[in-house]
């Protein structure tokens, strides 16, 4: 599939999307969210990817945001459903049965925040910036910003930004627990990359099982929560690749994971 405002790879495993809007410091409008909604609907029906990066071109943004150019005279209707069409992208994103990895490399405000946030981990550039600037504009996150920061690093921290609208680095990002690693600019894509093919190499049916469990049990009560993590534990015990691994660590040997 070819697109527009986005560069779409697959290799050794890997799926790499990139947002190519150099000249609009990769904003988010309807078009290009629309080609990352099928770029990701690929990586999910694709049994060849087993993992997916996100990240952005050039080295000033990963995603500047939402096109306030586009936004600017949206009715509340208008505003609705474009709010609908991120937060669904988004969401798949999320709950893709495949890890998912942000490489920011530049400015990630707003929707590029959003963004980052929907996938499992975030590594960062040293000249990474964060923020949910909306409030400056007139308005608050609308791709889950309210819910997915505040989740991450807290209400009050979530709140400080928000309604601030100030703007944080990878180091701060670090720090609150928004970014789970920090790289040297030119390390960044290369040490993404390496850490993707270690998951790669894991066995697959394991990963979904771990990310379900944690995604869906979050918000459960702990004992609801730790019912379906059960569950989802012994759904492993149906797959070849946990035979293999309990077998090659009796064996002391490395283990040969097949995906099934």
């Amino acid at each position: 599939m070819e697109f527009k405002n986005l560069l779409f790879t697959v290799e050794d495993g890997v799926a790499t999307i990139t947002f190519n809007r150099p000249k609009a410091l990769n904003a988010m409008n309807t078009e290009t969210m629309k080609e990352l909604m099928d770029a990701a609907t690929l990586c999910k029906n694709d049994d060849a990817v087993k993992v997916l990066i996100l990240t952005g071109s050039g080295d000033k943004a990963f995603v500047a945001g939402a096109d306030i150019s586009e936004m600017q005279n949206l009715r509340p209707k208008e505003a609705l459903a474009f709010m609908e069409l991120g937060n669904e992208t988004l969401r798949l994103i999320e709950t893709l049965p495949k890890p998912s990895i942000a490489a920011v490399n530049g400015f990630a405000l707003g929707g590029g925040t959003e963004i980052s946030m929907c996938c499992d981990m975030r590594f960062a550039s040293e000249t990474a910036r964060f923020g949910q600037p909306e409030i400056l504009i007139g308005l608050i996150p609308g791709w889950g910003g309210t819910q997915r920061l505040s989740r991450l690093i807290g209400m009050g921290r979530a709140k400080e930004l928000i309604m601030g609208g100030e703007q944080i680095d990878a180091k701060r990002a670090f720090d609150v627990g928004l970014v789970n690693r920090v790289f040297p600019l030119d390390q960044l894509l290369p040490e993404t990359k390496k850490f993707a093919l270690k998951l790669v190499r894991m066995p697959g049916f394991a990963l979904k099982m771990a990310k379900h469990s944690i995604n869906f049990g979050y918000d459960l009560a702990l004992d609801n929560g730790i019912r379906l993590e059960m569950e989802c534990c012994a759904q492993c015990f149906s797959t070849d690749d946990q035979k293999e691994g309990m077998k090659a660590f009796l064996e002391k040997r490395k283990p040969a994971y097949t995906g099934k």
